[in-house]
């Protein structure tokens, strides 16, 4: 729903403007505003409290945020809208004293380490069955719950079926073939493929990882990316950047399907989010697969951005924060509805309301609801920021600049290591 979205939590990006549901690129919002500020204390003898949402891309987001504030009468809620560099406006912003009371955010231990959010355990006790086990330990650390899942957004391949069927090829399922059907459709001055400006160094580091059979860390917080299976992964991207199918110079990021919609690529990496907007553009002309698996232990992935809601232990008032992210995350099931599936498509993460997504049940929307649930990789609390640059910097070392694979791999082990020993 955003630009910044975590396998590549690639804020400058992470960087988050996430597809909308409109169409090209000139339909995305870049508003700033409205209702801004900080609440400190309260105001005619109600709280104040102050909510960060990252700067969506769905036209309507930023409208939907204001109305559920002003819908709330237990508290003044002021909504900032924040474009660009979320992640970093948000890190200064904790420490600071005009930063969030309530923000929006991924998992990341070390802000529960650090005492910089609070839990929330209390608010979702009611309700916690109907959130997901995946979702629920997500936003976990030390059996605390510490965020309140929005939204879950699953990421994909998608294709042209026109494209592909002239070109005599079929969707890829392993990734030699993605290397060679993205190489048979680039031609007639469409691309093969577009996984951002980056080349998906940024956006497929933890993806890369999943599809060769690796995981990031081990179940008790040790480092498990250190394989073979990388290595020969890293070696496959490579491949894939230098056979000079990829499309490098779009005008818009990896989040934003105006490439796609506008015939510049034949496949983009993209959200579930844009579909709506490809749909309205291209009709039935489009299917979705997973990253293709890597290896003979590799696996199709599904990757499962996503935000959640987080209260900041600096906030003026923790309760009265508390207390609107109950109403509004726990309690208003017809607004957290809205906000899935009125502004491009997002999977609830309330059981309960899933059921009742229709917009979700048909079609390439309930194919990609299936493959979420059958092949998806969600954020891992102790995968921190910090960790998500280093993996970033071990692709984009191996693949865009060529560097020796197992020497990155090596070198971002005793990286990742360093900052586990931080959290320990």
């Amino acid at each position: 729903m955003s630009p910044e979205q975590k396998p590549s939590r690639s804020f400058g990006r992470r960087s988050f403007l996430r597809a909308s549901g409109t169409v090209a690129a000139a339909g995305f919002l870049a508003a700033c505003g409205g209702n801004t500020g900080r609440g400190g204390g309260s105001t005619g003898g109600k709280a104040a409290i102050s909510q960060w949402y990252h700067q969506y891309g769905e036209a309507g987001t930023q409208q939907a945020a204001l109305r559920y504030a002003k819908a709330y009468s237990k508290a003044d809620v002021s909504v900032q809208w924040i474009p660009g560099d979320y992640a970093s406006k948000l890190s200064s912003g904790l420490v600071s004293s005009n930063g969030p009371d309530v923000f929006e955010f991924h998992p990341d231990v070390q802000m529960a380490k650090s005492g910089q959010i609070v839990p929330l355990d209390d608010i979702i006790a009611d309700v916690k069955s109907d959130f997901t086990e995946k979702d629920l330990a997500a936003n976990s650390v030390d059996g605390k719950v510490y965020g309140i899942r929005m939204i879950d957004d699953p990421q994909f391949l998608y294709y042209r079926k026109s494209l592909l069927e002239k070109a005599g090829v079929q969707p890829p399922t392993t990734f030699d073939e993605l290397i060679d059907v993205s190489r048979k459709l680039d031609k007639g001055g469409v691309k093969g493929l577009y996984l951002g400006l980056k080349g998906g160094s940024d956006i497929l580091a933890s993806p890369l990882i999943w599809a060769t059979g690796s995981e990031l860390l081990t179940a008790d917080h040790k480092v498990a990316f250190d394989t073979p299976a990388t290595v020969e992964g890293l070696k496959k991207m490579r491949k894939l950047y230098t056979s000079k199918t990829l499309l490098l110079g779009a005008p818009t990021d990896w989040w934003d399907p105006s490439a796609f919609i506008q015939g510049l690529t034949a496949m983009q990496w993209c959200g579930l989010w844009a579909m709506p907007g490809i749909q309205k553009a291209l009709g039935d002309d489009f299917g979705i697969v997973p990253l293709p698996g890597i290896g003979s232990a590799g696996r199709p992935v599904v990757y499962n951005g996503g935000w959640s809601t987080y209260v900041s232990a600096k906030a003026k008032d923790v309760d009265a924060a508390k207390a609107f992210v109950k109403w509004l995350w726990i309690e208003q099931t017809k607004l957290q509805e809205d906000w899935c599936t009125s502004y491009g498509f997002h999977i609830p993460p309330r059981k309960s309301l899933a059921a009742k997504a229709t917009k979700l049940q048909s079609g390439t929307a309930a194919e990609a609801v299936k493959l979420f649930e059958t092949k998806g990789h969600y954020d891992d609390p102790y995968w921190t920021q910090a960790m998500v640059t280093i993996s970033q910097d071990m692709v984009n070392n191996a693949v865009v600049s060529g560097k020796n694979p197992e020497s990155e791999v090596a070198k971002a082990r005793t990286r990742v290591e360093a900052e586990l020993k931080k959290i320990a």
